[in-house]
């Protein structure tokens, strides 16, 4: 039978040193604690666990024990055990000059990107997870399929039909660690079955970019009008592939026309070419009727993307890849020989979230509150800066601020002196975009109005206002 006091305590390296057990425990102790390696409040183990441990006499532990007591570097008390001082640790003396402060971060975030990480639903996620772990089956805590878990494959191929219009089974789905995981796992298949190149929008993030480039992949820019993307310049590319975000073109904001998504898709199927769809938040809409996914269109010839860092929260690091057939034994096999599967407890736990209702709810309630915060912003400028215009904000969690010509760059400069973390649309051009088409690239910010928590949105609003023209 087990002993109670085999299992109290921390475990602990010490180096005892000589033939003095008694010292060298003493020492090696006082030093642990001293030296900050075991914190104020540590419990210690017993003084039989620590014998054990060590193939000690257990005299010799408590006998330590009591003389570092009596210096008042640990205390002990029945029926709390033996532990460290409160006051006990001091600093090693080459840490105790002041340490220079760390920089300050910006007052107020409007980069896009993020949602508003405080509105997490934290006692949802909380019954989810305990609810999963519960039932869990034991399987679950091995390495697993590299595809991921089963229960959350199947909970995404019945969400993703319902909400985005995808068509899948389960088999089809790899689950991997947030978009840009799933992006490089794509680039390397594309790179080893030949491709050179990666056909790209004009605007976007440049991480993406740099994930293609990575893998050998060249990234070329497409052409981009008041329309969004000129997917018929794909025409003539012969056999290749193109990273688009047809839903809600980032960072411009305006959705890909029916025909343009039928041009591409024919791309596609005349030339083999392969679509990879960026559905980064495809959950928030707001004026406009639900753009479903391309994918829906051609799932032999699309690949979509989804992530839950802008539905729930980027440290989940949890995306997915719906992949055609033909695709998925390549994917599956490069994700294994890199990295075998993501988080099984987060898994499990967006599986339930997601069947329980609770995600749905969690969208709807997150739609409202973007949506009030984007109607504010609207109003604001209307009032306080009309000479600025906000587009691209049917949907999503940014909007694209149009400025006046050859303001910009000041603007960006004067919020960074307020404390003020923005960004201006040159920021997301491709570095090979040489020309702006008139109807097109302007002087503007990207302004992410989903990202502060709501306690700090009206000062962030105000401070946005202050420094625009």
């Amino acid at each position: 039978m087990e002993k109670p006091w085999a299992t109290l305590g921390v475990d602990l390296h010490l180096d005892l040193g000589g033939s003095r057990l008694r010292r060298g425990l003493t020492d090696a102790l006082r030093e642990a604690v001293r030296s900050g390696r075991l914190a104020p409040g540590t419990r210690l183990p017993s003084s039989r666990a620590l014998a054990a441990d060590l193939g000690i006499a257990r005299n010799t532990v408590a006998d330590a024990y009591a003389c570092l007591v009596a210096e008042g570097w640990l205390t002990a008390r029945q029926g709390s055990g033996t532990r460290v001082a409160e006051r006990a640790a001091v600093a090693p003396d080459s840490d105790t000059a002041p340490r220079p402060r760390s920089p300050r971060g910006p007052t107020h975030n409007l980069e896009p990107g993020n949602p508003d990480l405080a509105s997490f639903p934290r006692a949802e996620w909380l019954r989810s997870a305990r609810r999963a772990l519960s039932e869990a089956p034991h399987d679950a805590f091995g390495y697993g399929d590299p595809r991921g878990r089963v229960e959350l494959r199947t909970a995404l191929a019945a969400y993703l039909a319902r909400a985005r219009g995808v068509r899948t089974d389960p088999d089809r789905i790899v689950i991997c660690s947030g978009f840009v995981h799933g992006l490089r796992l794509l680039a390397a298949v594309l790179r080893q079955r030949g491709l050179r190149s990666l056909a790209v929008e004009s605007y976007g993030l440049d991480v993406h970019w740099g994930v293609a480039e990575a893998a050998g992949l060249r990234t070329v820019p497409l052409p981009f009008d008041e329309l969004g993307t000129c997917t018929g310049a794909l025409a003539g590319a012969g056999r290749g592939a193109v990273l688009l975000t047809p839903s809600h073109q980032f960072p411009m904001g305006v959705p890909l026309r029916p025909d343009r998504r039928a041009a591409v898709v024919d791309w596609a199927r005349g030339t083999g070419g392969l679509v990879l769809e960026d559905d980064y938040d495809g959950e928030f809409r707001y004026d406009r009727q639900p753009v479903g996914a391309l994918q829906g269109l051609d799932p032999d010839r699309v690949v979509y993307m989804g992530t839950a860092s802008k539905s729930l929260a980027p440290g989940l690091r949890l995306g997915w890849l719906v992949l055609p057939p033909s695709l998925t034994s390549e994917v599956v096999s490069a994700k294994g020989g890199t990295d075998w599967s993501c988080g099984v407890l987060d898994q499990l736990t967006l599986a339930e979230f997601i069947t329980s209702g609770a995600y749905d709810r969690h969208v709807r309630a997150s739609r409202l509150r973007y949506r009030r915060r984007r109607d504010q912003l609207v109003a604001a400028l209307a009032s306080r800066a009309p000479s600025v215009r906000a587009t691209g904000i049917a949907a999503g969690l940014h909007a694209v601020l149009q400025l006046p010509p050859g303001t910009e760059q000041s603007v960006v400069r004067a919020a960074a002196r307020q404390g003020l973390l923005l960004h201006g649309l040159t920021r997301y051009r491709h570095a090979d975009v040489a020309e702006v088409a008139a109807a097109g690239p302007y002087d503007a910010l990207v302004v992410g109005y989903g990202t502060p928590p709501d306690h700090a949105w009206s000062s962030t609003l105000d401070a946005l206002c202050r420094v625009l023209p």
